[in-house]
């Protein structure tokens, strides 16, 4: 058996972290960061641009395209410990918004794209510790 010292202790620093926030990750060191779950077939292709826009702001993202019911799919995500689950419709699609739930399923309304992903950004700048989008206002730190 060959080991090394230097990556067992950043194996030890992780376990440490997995065992404190118990799955929980902050939204800053989180590998499941967004799901965007559609109410319908017909929402799947906004899901999917939602997902991409996203992505492309450097955040972990993905959409259940699925064929299940809303709540089976909101359920899952749920329990793989997403930060946050975006709901869309066909009202969102219209309006070019999502609404946005925490994990421990707290709902927080319907916010534009552009917004959600500064309010991420946030949050990863700021390492805030609390998914709570309400937290995160100009001026407030934590």
């Amino acid at each position: 058996m060959i080991h090394r010292a230097v990556l067992g202790s950043v194996e030890r620093m992780i376990a440490i972290l997995t065992e404190h926030y118990a799955g929980k990750w902050p939204f800053f060191l989180s590998p499941r960061q967004v799901m965007i779950v559609p109410v319908s077939r017909g929402q799947e292709d906004y899901a999917v641009e939602v997902r991409d826009k996203i992505r492309m702001a450097g955040f972990f993202c993905d959409a259940d395209v699925s064929h299940r019911t809303l709540n089976k799919m909101v359920r899952e995500a749920q329990l793989a410990q997403y930060n946050y689950i975006l709901v869309v419709g066909q009202k969102e699609k219209d309006d070019g918004t999502v609404n946005a739930r925490t994990r421990d399923n707290q709902v927080h309304g319907v916010k534009l794209i552009a917004d959600i992903i500064a309010d991420f950004a946030r949050l990863t700048a700021e390492h805030v510790l609390d998914v709570d989008l309400n937290l995160v206002k100009e001026g407030d730190a934590k």
